[in-house]
C-alpha cells in the first residue's frame, strides 16, 4: 500500500460503504416511478416476440411529425384579433361638430345659407359615421395579418365578429373615400371643409396581441395527441411482422400506457424493488472493478467521490429532462463522463465508468438499446480524442467528433428502420449539436474538480512546468545553480519514468519544484557558491546540517503559499526520504568521536517515497548531485557511482513503501548511467 496516499486519502471501510449506499439511494430517487415495457422493438425490424394482444383499451398516439403538421396548420389559419375603440368615434365627432358650427353656423338670418350649412353638416357626419363604423386600421397594425389571410376578428363590446379586410379601411383609404363622397356631393371645391375632414380619420381598430396569443394557444392545446383506439383483446402485431410507421406508433402508445399504469398500480413496491436490485448490481460491479483492478482509487475517498458524482450528475440530468420533455433526451452531454474521467484517470477506468453510467440511464430512457449503443460508440471516440490531453482546445475537437458520431449512428439507424432518407428529423441533429456544444463544459468542470478534489491534469502539469513563471522563475533568479540542477534532474527522471512506466509530466513537474526551499538561503548550497566562499566554514556541523535539512520544510511552506498542488509538494517532502546529511554527519563523527551525536539533527524528516515517480526523483536527484563530484568522469566511474547511490537508498529502505520492482530499479540504473555520461560538471565530493 502506498504510504503517502494512505496518509492523505484512505478512509475507513464503513465510510466508503456509506458513500456507495448514499449514491444508490440518490440514483434510485431520480429514477422515474414507472415500470418497464417488457418488449424491445425497433422501427424497420421484425417483431421477434409472440403475437401481441392489447391487454387493455388504449389510444393511439400520433407521431411527432403529424402533431407538428397540425400545429403548423392551426398557426397558419389563426386570425388576429382587433378591438373596436368606440371612444375614438365619439371624440372625433364631438370635435368635428365644434369645427362645423364654427365655420358653417346654421343660425344665420340668411335661410339659404343655413340650408347649405346644414347640408355640409349632414354630409360630414355621414362620412364620419361610415368610416368609423367600417373601422380604420393602421398600416403597421395591418401588417399583423398573415399574407395568406384576408380576414380579421373584430371585438366590439365583448362580441367577436369575423370581418373581411375589404370591409375595413386604412388611413389612405379613408381619405380616398372622403374625397370621393365630397365630389359626389359637389363639395370637393370647399377647401375649408376638406381641411376639416383631413383631421377626421384615426385608427379605431387596435390589435389585441394578448387576446390573439391566448386564442392561438387555446387552439393549439385542443390538438389531440391521439387518433383512434385499440380495444382490449385486439391484436396489436404478429410475430415476424415488420414494425412499420403505423405499428411502431401503436406499440409506442401501448408501451407508454403500460408503463404509466404500472407506476400507478399496487405493483409499485415490486417496481421499486426491481430498480433497487438493478442499481445495486450496477454499482456493485463498479465497486468490484475498483477493488480488484484499481485499489488505489477504491481506497481514495476523493477519487471515489468524483466518480460517483459524475455518474449521478448524468443520471440526474437525464431524469430531469425525461420528466420535462423526453423528446430532448439526446441533448444531455453524456460524453462528459468519459472525457472528464480520462483527463483525471486512465482510458480503461474512463470506459468502464461510462459503460456503468449508460447502462443505468438505459433503464430509464425509451428505446434503451439504441440509446446505449449510440452513447457507447460516442464515449469510445471521446476517450480517444483526449488520450494525449495537452491543450484545453482539444475539447473543441472532442465535441466535433461526438457530434459526427451521433449523426452517423443516427443516420445508420434511420436507414435500417425506414429504408429511405425521407422523413429524417433535422431536429435530431440540432440536439446532437447542442449535446456536443455542452461537452465544452468539461473545461470549467475540470477546473472545479481540480480545486475541489485536489487533482492535477496533464494541462495543469504543463502549466506548472513553465520555467518563466511563479516559483520556478524566482528559483532561476535567486538560486541559478539549484535551478540548473533541477532541470537536469527533471530530464533524468522523465527519461526513466518513460521506460519503467508512470506519469512523465508529473515527475518532471515534481523534479522542477523539489528544491524550491533553497530559494530562502541559496548560498548555503554548494551549487550556488560561485565566489569560492563557503558560509558553512563559520558554522558548526550541526548548524550546517540543520540548514541543509530545513530546505525541505521551507520548500513545502513556500509551495503551499504559492498554491502548488499536493501531488507536486509530495516530491518536495520525499526527495530525501529519511536519509542523513552524510557529509556533515561523518565530519561530526570524525572530529568529535567522544561526543554522543543527536542523529535527528542530521536526518531528513521524510516521509520516504510512496510511488514510482517519487522514487525515481530520489534516484535522479542523488546521482545527478553525486556525479558532479567525479573527477574526469568515465563510464566505469559513473556506473559505480549509480550502483553505489541507488543500492544505498534501497538498503536504507527508502523504496519500501512504493510499488516499484527490482526490474524497475535495474532499468532506472541503466538509463541514469547512459544519461549521466553526458554530464561533466565538476563538483566537490558531497555524498548524499
Amino acid at each position: 500500500m502506498k504510504l503517502g496516499e494512505t496518509l492523505r486519502n484512505q478512509t475507513p471501510l464503513y465510510t466508503r460503504v456509506l458513500m456507495y449506499l448514499l449514491m444508490m439511494v440518490l440514483i434510485i430517487s431520480v429514477f422515474p416511478r414507472e415500470g418497464k415495457f417488457k418488449y424491445e422493438f425497433r422501427k424497420g425490424k421484425p417483431w421477434m416476440h409472440e403475437n401481441l394482444v392489447a391487454p387493455f383499451d388504449f389510444a393511439i398516439l400520433k407521431n411527432p411529425e403529424e402533431v407538428e403538421r397540425e400545429r403548423a396548420a392551426v398557426k397558419k389559419a389563426a386570425l388576429p384579433y382587433y378591438r373596436l375603440d368606440t371612444t375614438i368615434k365619439s371624440t372625433k365627432q364631438h370635435f368635428l361638430i365644434q369645427q362645423l358650427n364654427q365655420v358653417y353656423p346654421v343660425n344665420q338670418e340668411n335661410e339659404l345659407l343655413n340650408n347649405q350649412n346644414r347640408t355640409i353638416h349632414q354630409v360630414a357626419m355621414a362620412l364620419s359615421d361610415t368610416i368609423f363604423e367600417k373601422g380604420i386600421i393602421s398600416l403597421a397594425s395591418a401588417s399583423k395579418v398573415p399574407g395568406h389571410q384576408d380576414q380579421i376578428i373584430v371585438i366590439r363590446h365583448n362580441t367577436a365578429i369575423r370581418k373581411s379586410l375589404e370591409n375595413v379601411m386604412t388611413i389612405p383609404q379613408s381619405f380616398e373615400y372622403i374625397n370621393k363622397q365630397l365630389k359626389v356631393n359637389q363639395l370637393d371645391g370647399d377647401e375649408k371643409l376638406v381641411k376639416i375632414l383631413e383631421n377626421l380619420p384615426e385608427p379605431n381598430l387596435l390589435y389585441d396581441a394578448d387576446f390573439s396569443k391566448r386564442d392561438l394557444e387555446e387552439q393549439l392545446s385542443e390538438i389531440s395527441g391521439t387518433r383512434g383506439m385499440v380495444q382490449a383483446g385486439e391484436k396489436v402485431i404478429s410475430q415476424g411482422e415488420v414494425v412499420n410507421n403505423e405499428s411502431f406508433m401503436i406499440l409506442e402508445s401501448l408501451r407508454r400506457d403500460y408503463e404509466s399504469q404500472l407506476g400507478e398500480s399496487s405493483r409499485f413496491a415490486f417496481i421499486l424493488a426491481g430498480q433497487i436490485l438493478l442499481v445495486a448490481i450496477s454499482i456493485s460491479v463498479l465497486i468490484f472493478f475498483l477493488y480488484f483492478f484499481r485499489r488505489d482509487v477504491f481506497e481514495d475517498s476523493k477519487r471515489t467521490s468524483l466518480i460517483l458524482l459524475l455518474i449521478f450528475m448524468m443520471i440526474g440530468s437525464t431524469s430531469l429532462l425525461l420528466r420535462s420533455n423526453p423528446n430532448y433526451i439526446y441533448v444531455v452531454p453524456i460524453c462528459l463522463v468519459p472525457i472528464i474521467m480520462r483527463v483525471f484517470f486512465d482510458s480503461r477506468l474512463a470506459l468502464y465508468v461510462h459503460i456503468i453510467t449508460i447502462i443505468l440511464i438505459g433503464f430509464m430512457v425509451p428505446n434503451g438499446f439504441e440509446f446505449v449503443f449510440l452513447q457507447f460508440i460516442a464515449g469510445i471516440i471521446s476517450i480517444f480524442s483526449v488520450v494525449n490531453f495537452q491543450r484545453r482546445s482539444q475539447f473543441v475537437f472532442s465535441a466535433m467528433m461526438v457530434f459526427l458520431v451521433y449523426s452517423l449512428v443516427y443516420i445508420g439507424n434511420f436507414l435500417i428502420q425506414e429504408g429511405s432518407v425521407q422523413g429524417m428529423q433535422t431536429g435530431k441533429f440540432v440536439m446532437f449539436g447542442a449535446s456536443a456544444f455542452l461537452i465544452l463544459l468539461a473545461y470549467p468542470l475540470i477546473y472545479i474538480f481540480e480545486k475541489t478534489f485536489g487533482y492535477v491534469t496533464d494541462v495543469t502539469l504543463l502549466e506548472l512546468s513553465d520555467t518563466n513563471t511563479g516559483l520556478l522563475r524566482e528559483l532561476a533568479r535567486r538560486a541559478p545553480g539549484t535551478f540548473q540542477h533541477s532541470l537536469q534532474v527533471a530530464n533524468l527522471a522523465e527519461e526513466v519514468i518513460q521506460v519503467i512506466g508512470g506519469n512523465p509530466r508529473l515527475v518532471r513537474a515534481g523534479a522542477l519544484y523539489h528544491d524550491v526551499g533553497k530559494i530562502e538561503m541559496p548560498i548555503y548550497f554548494i551549487e550556488n557558491q560561485v565566489t569560492g566562499f563557503n558560509p558553512h566554514s563559520e558554522l558548526t556541523y550541526e548548524e550546517s546540517a540543520a540548514i541543509i535539512t530545513s530546505h525541505v520544510i521551507r520548500g513545502i511552506k513556500k509551495a503551499k503559499k504559492s498554491r502548488i498542488p499536493d501531488q507536486i509538494i509530495d516530491f518536495i517532502r520525499t526527495h530525501h526520504g529519511t536519509r542523513k546529511t552524510e557529509y556533515f554527519y561523518q565530519l561530526q563523527k570524525r572530529d568529535y568521536p567522544d561526543e554522543e551525536i543527536d542523529e535527528s539533527v542530521f536526518t531528513y524528516h521524510g516521509p520516504i517515497p510512496f510511488n514510482k515517480e517519487t522514487c525515481v526523483l530520489m534516484m535522479a536527484d542523488s546521482v545527478e548531485a553525486a556525479s558532479r563530484s567525479l573527477v574526469k568522469p568515465d563510464e566505469e566511474k559513473i556506473s559505480a557511482l549509480v550502483e553505489k547511490v541507488i543500492d544505498g537508498q534501497a538498503q536504507a529502505g527508502q523504496f519500501d513503501n512504493a510499488a516499484i520492482t527490482l526490474k524497475d530499479i535495474t532499468l532506472a540504473k541503466k538509463i541514469l548511467k547512459n544519461q549521466l555520461m553526458h554530464i561533466y560538471h565538476i563538483r566537490v565530493e558531497y555524498p548524499g
